[in-house]
């Protein structure tokens, strides 16, 4: 895998393509938005482009997966492994990503990248590690080895259910984590929303099969410990102009990019009641995002439920 596609020249498009270009693979980057030159790649607007990668990095946001993989559809050969680089659930159906582009390209071998990642360190340089998740283990391999750098270093899963929900619901809990920091409740508040955020979370992959073990690693307690932390994370920013007073769409307006977390949250409701879980941190953004329900009211609520074991 020398050729590496790239679909998405937005920031996490553009760092992935210096990721594989330090990797020593060449990156051919393709845009829905036209030809152009961006963070020092050429850009392609048409998709011809991909007809000969050897893998395929799709960088676009998880509600735009199915649209953009169906415009790509006719340039993708039919073994050409895809890597799912997005963090979310589809809406309307509440879907895993993996499920929505078996769908729309039945057949092709998929793979999850995920992990602690911001897009400008990754341009830098900076130290980072992620995990690529497939169930064919020697698929992730490959894809770790086309990727892998003294700076970008990937580790292999063979649990893409339990990568998708980390790296989805994360997005989830960093807005509640702004939302307590806006609201200047303090630092123990945020550190127990995190935990019992991650025990949701843990909750939720066990019913849908996930190996428990994976929530503990990168894509899961490294992924959350970033975003729910960082004012780099926009999913944390738009949860701290929201306990600070803003509304929705005041708060995203002032974030360049999408914020994964505002539309995950409600499909990780329904998700969760797919499967007969409890997910409370998740609902009550959701409420919060979705239905503007008073903060106050809302976070008193979380503090009022039942006392229960740690692990419950």
């Amino acid at each position: 895998m020398t050729r590496i596609g790239v679909a998405g020249a937005g920031a996490w498009g553009l760092a992935l393509a210096h990721a594989a270009q330090r990797a020593g693979s060449t990156p051919v980057i393709w845009s829905r938005r036209g030809s152009s030159s961006a963070g020092g790649f050429t850009v392609s607007g048409n998709s011809a482009a991909l007809s000969d990668v050897d893998m395929l990095l799709l960088t676009v946001s998880a509600q735009e997966l199915a649209f953009v993989a169906d415009r790509l559809e006719p340039a993708l050969g039919h073994s050409l492994p895809l890597v799912i680089c997005a963090k979310g659930i589809a809406r309307p159906d509440d879907r895993l990503l993996d499920d929505v582009l078996e769908e729309v390209l039945p057949g092709r071998p998929i793979a999850i990248l995920s992990g602690p990642s911001f897009a400008d360190e990754v341009v830098k340089g900076l130290p980072t590690a992620v995990t690529i998740a497939a169930t064919d283990a020697a698929l992730a391999g490959r894809i770790a080895a086309a990727l892998g750098s003294a700076s970008f270093r990937p580790y292999v899963s063979t649990d893409p259910v339990g990568v998708q929900l980390g790296g989805a619901i994360k997005n989830v809990i960093a807005i509640a984590c702004g939302i307590v920091a806006g609201r200047a409740i303090g630092e123990n508040a945020r550190a127990a929303l995190m935990t019992r955020g991650l025990a949701e979370t843990a909750r939720l992959g066990r019913a849908m099969g996930a190996n428990p073990e994976t929530f503990a690693g990168l894509a899961g307690l490294g992924d959350l410990s970033l975003t729910a932390t960082s004012t780099s994370s926009r999913n944390f920013r738009l949860g701290l102009a929201l306990g600070r007073g803003a509304s929705v769409a005041e708060a995203a307006a002032h974030i360049t990019g999408v914020v994964e977390g505002v539309a995950t949250a409600q499909a990780v409701v329904a998700l969760a009641a797919r499967h007969g879980v409890d997910v409370p941190i998740s609902a009550a953004v959701a409420a919060i995002v979705e239905q503007g329900a008073d903060i106050g009211q809302t976070m008193a609520g979380l503090l009022a439920r039942p006392l229960r074991t740690e692990t419950a």
